[in-house]
C-alpha cells in the first residue's frame, strides 16, 4: 500500500494510522448516504440489444461510477487483497459483514483491503461492484473505516491518550 508515515509520530501508532487514513476517506465518504441507501437496491442493468447481436453488458448508476472514480484516485487500495482474505477467512459476505463489523482500528489495512476487492475485481468482473452495493459491504466498510478514523482522531478523548 503506498500511503506511508511521514515519521512525525511513530509507525502504526493510532495518530500513524488515522494520519495516512484520514485524507484518504475524505474523498469516498461523501458517497456514503447513497451506498446505504442502495443496499437491497439493484444498481446495474443489463443491456442487451438484439438487433447489435452482442453480449449483454451491465450500465451503471452514476454515483456507483463515481464512488468507483473516487476510490480509484485513493491510496487505500491494495493489489494484494488477497492475502487479506486468506489471513481473516473471509470466503462470503457474510464473512466479511462479520469481519467489518468486529474491526477495531489496529484492523485498517485489512478493511482497505475488503475495498480493494470490490474496488479492483470490479474493474474485471462487471458484477462486483453492484454486488457489494446490493450486500451492503461498500457501505459498511467505508463506514466503519471513517467512524475509526473519527473516534480515533479526537484529540485526547480516546482510552490509550
Amino acid at each position: 500500500m503506498s500511503i506511508e508515515n511521514d515519521n512525525n509520530v511513530n509507525e502504526n501508532s493510532v495518530e500513524d494510522i488515522v494520519s495516512r487514513y484520514r485524507p484518504e476517506l475524505l474523498k469516498i465518504t461523501p458517497y456514503l448516504r447513497w451506498l446505504k441507501d442502495n443496499a437491497k437496491q439493484e444498481v446495474a442493468q443489463s443491456y442487451n440489444s438484439s438487433d447489435l447481436k452482442s453480449m449483454p453488458f451491465p450500465v451503471y448508476d452514476a454515483n456507483l461510477l463515481a464512488f468507483v472514480k473516487a476510490a480509484q484516485t485513493t491510496n487505500l487500495l491494495d493489489r494484494n487483497y488477497v492475502y487479506v482474505y486468506t489471513r481473516n477467512r473471509l470466503n462470503s459476505a457474510k464473512d466479511e459483514i462479520a469481519f467489518i463489523q468486529d474491526a477495531d482500528i489496529r484492523h485498517m489495512d485489512d478493511l482497505a483491503g475488503i475495498l480493494s476487492k470490490y474496488i479492483l475485481s470490479g474493474m474485471t468482473k462487471g458484477t462486483v461492484w453492484a454486488e457489494g452495493v446490493y450486500n451492503g459491504v461498500l457501505y459498511l466498510v467505508v463506514n466503519k473505516m471513517d467512524e475509526l478514523c473519527r473516534f480515533w482522531g479526537q484529540e485526547d478523548t480516546h482510552p490509550l491518550a
